[in-house]
């Protein structure tokens, strides 16, 4: 008999186990990562295998089946599920699923793929593949259990609904190549035969025959009107308590003055209430009692028939609402079509039928930019074909390129559909926040820790408050409805993202895709950044491979109508999300650990010299005693001064009063404008620059330095500029020395001027554009921090403050009375 365990069942040649990914961190009194590792690579037991293997083959697929759903009810929260249900959809992570594969090898002698699992993660189908590989009968008895893949207990029978391959004759499915289509048949029919043929034979095949029995549901839907052109007044959306649909759900709310009643999965409505309060919480989106009185809550799951909700409830939502807006999908692109389509195929058509249910209702569908992602499509219009469905990668594309196909369908029975297709979201442009896993999230981390850039053609990447802001304006106005919009602002291209990343100090190497992925997985197994792992378990799985090359080399996504849309209504036109747009979420990202700001420890950016020289003496006496400063200034990044208004400093102080030796910077900055030049202690002095600096001498004492350069309301403008007022002592104590240092004039202009030296890695240029970069903004805020005493200074001469007559007449007051006091003594 073969062995179970002698290779992965999806691809005989490669044995992925010994390199599955990298684990994220576990909470307390969980397996840890070296702990599933060592499982994988312990070495095999030299005697033969014990109880569980003594009954291998006289085990079925169905008492594997049985006993894999045993095991995984230790992950699952809701406790096990059956056979038919996919795992992740009960609640199994993908970090579970790597604990769920070792448990089944080590107690049940069952060896399967972690890519089998994330394929289609149904116990019974787990277990045919295990059987397939085993050289083992797959089939399996007619249990009785009804499939789940109905459009509505309402309207489908299970036997009917439930049986693959039943196509409609005469409907033509777009996207599909006539190739594909007659080599899904056989497996359709097949599985209506035997239910479960391996995924190692047939896996494209078996995707491409489930898609086409998806599709046939939809001329099972009702028939309706089209719905009637108005604006909703109370609309059902679905995916509240995600990152896109949380911010899309208040945006409705600031659109119009529509009620919004959001289906959250939960076991109550006050769990799910619960539920999407926390979720809004943590993408910094507000729950307060407008917004709780314009949004009713109830639990619900698209995945199950009704949407889980009971009869009663059903058709009152059917009379109720008068428009639907379906965000909710299951994001994953490691999981396989069947683990997806219940969540993002089934449960569309299902709202579908909701909204040819009663009085007809718009649909409005959150899809993707991923209906295109074929390597080597053409175009991308709004109205161009998408792609064949037997060259996509990856389970999530498909299913979003079904869900569409069969909405698509559906409207052939009457239902007003609009697709909404975003490409990848990026963080909020005000806020910050940012979706944790979405690919241009790892993406951008991996750009800005790594410093490598994969070469790509174009990234079609919109920031989350616009995205929402366009949808909500869709929702709203009847004419745009049942057309298809691209939300994905204006592309992001190569040199821009390298030019941007060059002046914020971040200089980049450019490689081709896959030697950026393999130097990616290499530098991250060597020093694993927990936040990105599961950037890096996409990218170990094969799939991976035509997933990126779609993504890095497909066209720019075509948004003609979106635009002219946006005229019309007078929204913010599609922009790239650059360094400025994308700032706040960036610095986000590197607060979580997920990106890396430029630091001290890089190569400086930009940097000159400072000479100062003058003289010192003790605290409050004469100053006496010479003193020397020389300083490298230097910047990581445009952003930190902007941002942060700081330049770092070494070098060396010389005075023979502190020390007979030099002492040296340890840590330096200067702080540009501090305090936005309020003045100090109250007076006219008005603060330029603030020196603070860690010195520290040859015997290892330690000394603190603090300096000013300030401006008054006087005409030594370039004086002013070059004189620094300076404080030192001893690292704990009071000052104890103090005086003025000034840098020559015949200097200043030869170091901090024509001697600014540029990271010499960024093309001349690009040298010359960072060094007007630096002199505009640091003469700006010298110019702005020179005029503030003079414009005070005026306005006290001239004494415009409110109060300057009652003050006058009260010294007038005050000067008739000490006269009269004086006459009245004389008399």
């Amino acid at each position: 008999m073969p062995d179970a365990g002698n290779g992965a069942s999806r691809n005989p040649s490669v044995d992925r186990r010994p390199e599955e990914e990298v684990i994220e961190r576990r909470g307390p009194g969980r397996t840890q990562a070296s702990e599933l590792l060592a499982r994988f690579r312990r070495p095999a037991p030299a005697a033969a295998p014990t109880a569980p293997a003594a009954g291998t083959g006289r085990r079925g697929v169905e008492q594997v089946a049985a006993e894999i759903v045993a095991r995984s009810a230790r992950f699952l929260s809701g406790g096990a599920a059956d056979a038919e249900t996919d795992l992740f959809d009960a609640g199994l992570s993908s970090i579970d699923a790597v604990e769920l594969v070792a448990l089944m090898a080590r107690e049940l002698n069952v060896r399967v793929s972690l890519d089998d699992v994330f394929a289609d993660a149904r116990p019974r189908r787990l277990a045919q593949r295990w059987a397939e590989a085993a050289g083992l009968p797959t089939a399996v008895a007619n249990t009785g259990v009804a499939n789940t893949d109905v459009v509505n207990t309402a309207t489908a029978s299970p036997s009917t609904a439930s049986t693959p391959g039943t196509s409609t004759p005469g409907i033509s499915t777009p996207g599909i190549s006539p190739s594909a289509a007659s080599a899904a048949a056989a497996p359709a029919v097949r599985e209506a035969t035997a239910p479960a043929p391996a995924r190692a034979a047939h896996g494209d095949d078996e995707d491409l025959g489930t898609v086409l029995a998806d599709l046939a549901l939809a001329d099972r839907l009702p028939f309706s009107a089209q719905a009637e052109p108005r604006p909703p007044r109370r609309i059902l959306l679905t995916g509240a308590t995600g990152f896109l649909g949380s911010h899309l759900l208040l945006d409705l709310l600031r659109q119009g003055d529509a009620h919004v009643v959001c289906l959250v999965r939960a076991a109550d409505d006050e769990a799910a209430g619960a539920r999407l309060a926390e979720a809004l919480a943590s993408f910094g989106q507000p729950w307060s009692f407008e917004v709780r009185r314009r949004v009713t809550v109830l639990a619900s799951d698209i995945r199950r028939p009704r949407l889980g909700l009971s009869q009663e409830r059903w058709e009152s939502l059917a009379g109720e609402i008068d428009s639907i807006v379906n965000v909710a999908a299951a994001v994953d692109f490691l999981r396989g079509y069947p683990s997806l389509r219940q969540t993002n195929v089934l449960g569309p058509l299902l709202l579908a039928e909701l909204a040819m249910t009663g009085r007809p209702k718009p649909l409005h569908h959150i899809s993707s930019v991923a209906v295109f992602n074929e390597v080597g499509i053409a175009k991308m219009g709004e109205d161009d074909p998408v792609a064949h469905l037997d060259l996509l990668s990856a389970g999530y594309d498909k299913s979003k390129w079904a869900a569409e196909a069969a909405l698509r369908r559906a409207r052939e029975h009457g239902l007003t559909v609009t697709f909404l297709r975003p490409g990848a979201i990026g963080g909020h442009t005000r806020t910050g926040v940012y979706n944790p896993r979405d690919l241009s999230t790892g993406l951008i981390g991996a750009f800005s820790r790594y410093r490598t850039v994969p070469a790509f053609k174009f990234m079609n990447l919109a920031p989350v408050d616009w995205v929402s802001r366009v949808a909500a304006a869709i929702v709203f106005d009847p004419k745009a409805w049942g057309q298809n919009y691209h939300l994905t602002g204006r592309a992001e291209t190569l040199p821009e993202l390298v030019k941007d990343m060059k002046l914020a100090g971040m200089n980049v190497r450019v490689a081709g895709w896959r030697e950026w992925r393999d130097d990616l997985i290499r530098r991250h197994g060597a020093d694993p950044v927990p936040e990105l792992d599961f950037l890096v378990r996409i990218l170990r799985s094969p799939t991976a491979v035509k997933l990126f090359e779609a993504l890095m080399f497909g066209p720019e996504a075509g948004a003609d109508r979106t635009e002219a849309f946006l005229a019309r209504h007078r929204l913010p036109m599609p922009e790239r999300y650059g360094s400025q747009a994308q700032l706040k979420a960036f610095e986000r990202m590197a607060l979580d650990g997920v990106a890396r700001l430029p630091s001290r420890e890089d190569p400086p950016y930009l940097s000159f010299r400072e000479r100062t020289k003058g003289h010192v003496g003790p605290v409050g006496e004469a100053a006496d005693t010479k003193c020397r400063m020389a300083f490298t200034l230097s910047i990581a990044s445009m952003y930190q001064v902007v941002r942060h208004r700081r330049i770092d400093v070494r070098g060396e102080v010389r005075c023979e009063r502190l020390h007979a030796e030099p002492l040296t910077v340890v840590n330096g900055e200067i702080l540009v404008r501090p305090d936005e030049g309020v003045p100090l202690r109250h007076g006219g002095d008005h603060p330029l620059l603030r020196y603070r600096l860690e010195l520290a001498d040859r015997d290892g004492g330690r000394w603190w330095l603090e300096g000013w350069k300030t401006a008054r309301a006087r005409r030594d403008f370039w004086k002013q500029t070059r004189t620094l007022e300076i404080t030192v002592g001893r690292e704990g104590e009071p000052a104890s020395v103090a005086g003025i240092v000034r840098v020559p004039a015949k200097s200043y202009v030869p170091d901090q001027i024509d001697g600014i030296r540029v990271d010499p890695r960024l093309s001349s240029q690009e040298r010359r554009l960072a060094k007007i970069a630096w002199l505009s903004w640091f003469f700006v805020q010298v110019g702005m921090g020179l005029a503030e005493p003079s414009m005070r200074a005026a306005a006290e001469l001239m004494d415009l403050r409110r109060d300057a007559l009652d003050r006058d007449k009260d010294k007038l007051r005050r000067r008739i009375r000490k006269l009269m006091t004086q006459r009245e003594q004389i008399r």
